[in-house]
């Protein structure tokens, strides 16, 4: 008989979050924003739009609308559904007492940890595609599925259109997956779920405040908040892959050593006591 594995404790985990709900508050206000703007703009009496961009498409193509949350989500939004689960998803076992009984299933701790990240990061990949696939639908039956401006000043056909979205929440991830490595740090550190997604979220926050204080706007191409406008690189005429691969790089700066210090510390956690 095959003993169990890192693709056995990620269908576990997997499992598990089908009943939490926590998964479901997350996945809920993914769906729930862009249907939530949607009916803003719907009844806003002002037409213009704003200063930002593609906001004077949002009455004119349903695909304005997920790339205007992709330019907001990453104040609050998307970086605390992230958390709400790669900040329990170790943290829980030591609430429920259970990581004992874990490890006692054939199983090792690297091979938990894999798993546990695995569906941690699968969790956060839906959240971001359901909330685009959402705004899209929403947009789409708001403004009409059409055509849309590049940041470059080019019509693009709603078919490309589309295509450049999904492309851009696939860039989306890559800031993404370091806000989960941070939540698995101190998931695993805290050993308390409401610690670690509180932490995760503050972090996030405290890196785009230390962006905007005086005398510090040159650490800004450096800053996790900022790679989270990467995917921008994709909707200029010609295709800019300069700021997607810097996130790439900077990203993997914050989210590398976040995982290599949660790996560590549930490798030695003491599990004696539950």
């Amino acid at each position: 008989m095959k003993s169990p594995g890192v693709a056995t404790v990620y269908r576990w985990e997997l499992t598990k979050l089908r009943y939490q709900k926590r998964t479901y508050l997350g996945l809920g206000a993914a769906a729930a924003v862009p249907i939530l703007f949607v009916v803003a703009i719907h009844f806003r009496h002002d037409r213009r739009g704003g200063d930002f961009a593609f906001a004077s498409y949002l009455t004119k193509s349903g695909l304005a609308v997920p790339l205007v949350l992709l330019l907001f989500g990453a104040v609050w939004l998307f970086p605390l559904i992230t958390a709400l689960v790669a900040g329990d998803i170790f943290a829980s076992e030591d609430h429920n007492g259970t990581l004992k009984t874990v490890l006692t299933r054939s199983l090792e701790r690297g091979q938990i940890f894999g798993g546990k990240a695995l569906a941690a990061a699968t969790y956060a990949v839906a959240a971001i595609m359901l909330s685009g696939t959402v705004a899209v639908v929403a947009g789409s039956i708001q403004s009409g599925f059409n055509s849309l401006q590049s940041l470059s000043g080019t019509i693009v056909s709603a078919p490309k259109g589309l295509e450049l979205v999904y492309l851009g929440l696939l860039v989306y991830l890559i800031p993404i997956a370091a806000i989960v490595c941070i939540g698995l740090m101190l998931s695993t550190i805290t050993r308390n779920s409401a610690a670690a997604v509180v932490g995760t979220l503050m972090i996030s926050l405290l890196i785009q405040l230390i962006g905007i204080l005086p005398g510090l706007s040159g650490t800004q191409p450096y800053l996790l908040s900022t790679q989270f406008n990467a995917w921008q690189g994709l909707l200029r005429t010609p295709t800019d892959w300069a700021p997607i691969i810097h996130a790439a790089w900077v990203c993997a700066c914050y989210g590398l050593p976040s995982l290599a210090t949660a790996y560590l510390v549930f490798l030695r956690r003491d599990v004696a006591g539950g």
